[in-house]
Parts: structure tokens; C-alpha cells; sequence
């Protein structure tokens, strides 16, 4: 077989089987900001609990839960969709369950199994307990908890959003499916590949029967590509129909636009508070899309289902979870301004430091008093104050 036909085939082969994946991309052991955290609380599920807060917490603090997909561990998910470089720069905490091989052999979480995706049971009461641990550990107010997910970590992150609603004020699905459309593989595998329609009042009422919660309903960000062949996108539809009907919100979009090329659909309340969102990757495959952020920020690196596709998912869905708007510099000039904080050190004014530069290169025409460098540095100085407007 030629070399291009090897390439070819490599490429080729996460499209080929859906649910067997290597391990890409750097182990939950190797070095990185993520910590483990052992003793969390309960853990029916038996998950393995990774977690990063930053020297800075912006206020009130917050927390995003990020669920890895098949064959990625929280380490090599976190250095491909950068949640820990955004959580450093925007200051809020971050945690990472990690599904273990002893309970799915392909690292899978398991979003169709009823023993883990019923309310105080499996894995997801093991995310629950893991919430609250950080929640008190690291003072994080409750209602600025927030969940996202890839694949089958899209799949709990339904999941934990149907089962635990009251928990999360909004979360983000990338290339998942809808809660409660399986309760065995085969049934995962017919919404994977087939993804058959359903009434949307159906779909909502699997949500409303996961628990005795009645709302508000926590607010919904759907990213998928149009080219997966793993996850079919007609599972992005599905879950924005089962949102929209919780949420009480009309089939047609209130605003269609185009976010760095691609297109955008949006729903909102009578505030004008954005409910269900959706994004459609054109052309892309299984994974999450990555590219540059509205400030030129990079986050994330390409890998296995990590995807240049020139628009940052994470950034995005951070921004849309209402963490952008606080960099750690805000935080720190506003310390600086409180009376006795210690003042920074003077700098000249910008046009002042160019008149100086300008004066210094241009020699006097009639020198006097030279010092050793041969210029009159006393005339320079007069020069430059008088171009900065600063003397007459």
C-alpha cells in the first residue's frame, strides 16, 4: 500500500468506528496545571477528579466543569481546548472528571447507561460530589456553576444538565447528543449515526422527569460540525428542540448570524437574555473547533478531535457563560486605586519619552557647554519639555 493510501486510511479511521479511539495527546500524569483530588466525597461512578484554580478569582467566582471525549484523558482535553489557559486569564476555577478504563474501555463517559444517568447515581452523582468540593474548597458562588462537554463528555454534560438543572446556570454541548434518547449501546448507536427525529414536547419531557425541578432552566450553547460522521449533527437540532420547548422558546431562530464565518442561531428571553444558542462548524468533522479569540488569544492546541476550524469554542462558550468580561490587570489596578495600596512607579508620558527620543537624535545647531558625549544635554532637555507643550 502506497504511503498517500496509509495517510489516507489514518485519517479516515475515527470517521470509520465512532467507538474505538487510541489515546492521543498528554497523559492526566504528565506535567500541567490540573491537580488530582482524591478524596472528593462519594464517587459511585469511580472517576478520577482533576481540578485548577487560579491565583486570581474574579467575584463573584465561578466554576466550569469540562468533560473530555472517547480516548482523551482531562490533562490532554485541557491542553487542546486551553480551559486552563482561559481560566488563568479570566480568573475562575476549574474542574475536569476523568472517566477511568475500568468502567469504559475506550475512556467513554457513559451518557446512555441508566446507572449513571439517573439523579444520585453512578457517574453522575461522582460530578455532583466533585461540584460540590470545589464549590466549598474554593468559595464558588452556586449560581455561577457552568458545564461543557465533547462527544460523549457533550453526552454527560446533557446529562448532568437534566439531572441536576438546579446546579448549573448554563452549559455547552459540542458535538453530543440529547438526554434520554438511550438506555443501552444499541440505542446510543442509532442516535449517534441516525439521530431520529423527535417531537420536541417529547424531548423536553425527558429533562422535566429527570428530576422535581420545574426552573428556571439553565441557558443552552449546541456547536457542531456539518461534517461529523461520528456524532450525526442532526443531534445539535435535537437538543436545541428539547431546550427551546424548555425554555417555553418558539422554533424559529430570533437572530441569525455569522460568528468568525459561521453561522449562529439565537433565541432569547423578554429581557433580551440569550437562552439557546447554536453553531453550526461548516465542513468540519468530529471535535472540537479551535482558532483565535475576539482579543487575538490563541487556546488550545490541534490534536485528535481537537480541530483549527478559526473559531475558539472554549473562548465562545466562556464568553457566552459571562466570564470574559474580568482580566486579572482590571483586578489589579483597581487594588492599586484603594487608598494606602502602594502607588506604581511614575513613567514619563508617552509624547513626553518621544520628545526626549527626538531631541536626543537631533544635535543642537549651536552647542554650548559640551559634556564629554559632545552635546549640551541641558538644551536637549528644554527642547524636549518644550515640544511635549509642557514650557513656552
Amino acid at each position: 500500500m502506497s504511503l498517500a493510501r496509509n495517510i489516507d486510511l489514518l485519517r479516515r479511521l475515527p470517521k470509520v468506528d465512532g467507538l474505538r479511539f487510541a489515546d492521543f495527546g498528554r497523559s492526566a500524569d504528565a506535567p500541567g496545571p490540573l491537580q488530582e483530588v482524591a478524596d472528593f466525597g462519594d464517587n459511585p461512578g469511580n472517576l478520577r477528579m482533576f481540578a485548577f484554580a487560579p491565583a486570581q478569582l474574579q467575584m463573584p467566582r465561578a466554576l466550569v466543569v469540562v468533560l473530555h471525549g472517547c480516548g482523551q484523558t482531562a490533562a490532554a482535553y485541557d491542553l487542546g481546548a486551553g480551559w486552563s489557559t482561559l481560566a488563568r486569564h479570566y480568573g475562575f476555577a476549574l474542574l475536569m472528571p476523568e472517566q477511568q478504563r475500568a468502567n469504559n474501555g475506550n475512556t467513554c463517559f457513559n451518557w446512555f447507561n441508566p446507572e449513571d444517568t439517573a439523579r444520585d447515581s453512578g457517574e453522575a452523582r461522582s460530578i455532583r460530589e466533585m461540584i460540590a468540593h470545589m464549590v466549598k474548597t474554593h468559595r464558588i458562588d452556586p449560581r455561577r456553576v457552568f458545564i461543557t462537554g465533547l462527544s460523549a463528555g457533550g453526552g454527560m454534560t446533557s446529562v448532568m444538565l437534566a439531572t441536576y438543572p438546579e446546579v448549573f446556570a448554563a452549559g455547552a454541548v459540542i458535538a453530543g447528543l440529547p438526554y434520554g434518547i438511550a438506555s443501552n449501546l444499541r440505542e446510543a448507536l442509532d442516535g449517534m449515526f441516525h439521530s431520529p427525529a423527535r417531537p420536541a414536547r417529547e424531548l423536553g419531557d425527558l429533562v422535566r422527569n429527570a428530576s422535581d425541578y420545574r426552573g428556571p432552566w439553565p441557558k443552552m450553547s449546541v456547536w457542531h460540525g456539518s461534517a461529523d460522521r461520528t456524532v450525526n449533527p442532526g443531534n445539535a437540532n435535537e437538543i436545541v428542540k428539547q431546550w427551546l420547548d424548555l425554555h417555553d422558546l418558539p422554533d424559529v431562530p430570533m437572530a441569525e448570524t455569522n460568528v468568525d464565518g459561521y453561522p449562529r442561531q439565537a433565541w432569547w428571553n423578554k429581557d433580551g437574555e440569550t437562552l439557546v444558542e447554536s453553531y453550526a462548524i461548516t465542513d468540519m468533522a468530529h471535535g472540537t473547533p479551535l482558532g483565535l479569540a475576539d482579543n487575538d488569544q490563541r487556546y488550545g492546541v490541534e490534536g485528535a478531535f481537537l480541530i483549527e476550524a478559526g473559531i475558539s469554542s472554549s473562548y465562545h462558550i466562556a464568553k457566552f457563560f459571562g466570564l470574559t468580561g474580568w482580566i486579572p490587570d482590571a483586578a489589579k489596578k483597581k487594588a492599586e486605586a484603594k487608598p494606602g495600596a502602594p502607588k506604581p512607579a511614575l513613567t514619563p508620558a508617552p509624547h513626553l519619552a518621544r520628545s526626549i527620543r527626538d531631541a536626543v537624535a537631533e544635535p543642537p545647531a549651536e552647542p554650548k557647554r559640551e559634556d564629554a558625549r559632545g552635546f549640551d544635554l541641558g538644551q536637549i532637555i528644554m527642547r524636549a519639555l518644550t515640544a511635549a507643550g509642557l514650557m513656552k
